[in-house]
């Protein structure tokens, strides 16, 4: 009977090293043009102790151009808000702004959610 090959990244299947001081290469993901891309601007309270913030997922892109446009839309808008698991957080309800900024800046972007 054959061996079947599992696939790993990095080709480490198991380490014995506590600290976890090699790093494993990461994929970087080419940015579509703002034409093709499908944002969706949601509100939401989960998790954040009730606070308000604008969420925007669905970009497709690497990671230095997603915190561009979360530094964009956090100057533009005027709040502040961070860049996490490819999604970009303003806090506070800034959802029609943000669709008009991205709109004009030439993404597809529109509403999602209740």
């Amino acid at each position: 009977m054959a061996k079947k090959s599992t696939p790993t990244k990095g080709n480490i299947v198991y380490s014995t090293n506590k600290n976890l001081d090699f790093n494993l290469p990461k994929e970087e993901l080419e940015t579509l043009p703002p034409q093709q891309q499908n944002l969706k601007v949601m509100l939401s309270k989960k998790g954040r102790g009730g606070k308000t913030v604008s969420l925007v997922s669905g970009f497709t892109g690497n990671e230095t151009d997603l915190e561009k446009l979360g530094k964009l839309l956090k100057s533009r808008c005027g709040v502040g808000g961070s860049v996490k698991d490819g999604e970009i957080l303003l806090q506070g309800d800034h959802r029609d702004k943000m669709i008009e900024i991205l709109t004009k800046d030439g993404y597809k972007a529109k509403k999602a959610g209740g």
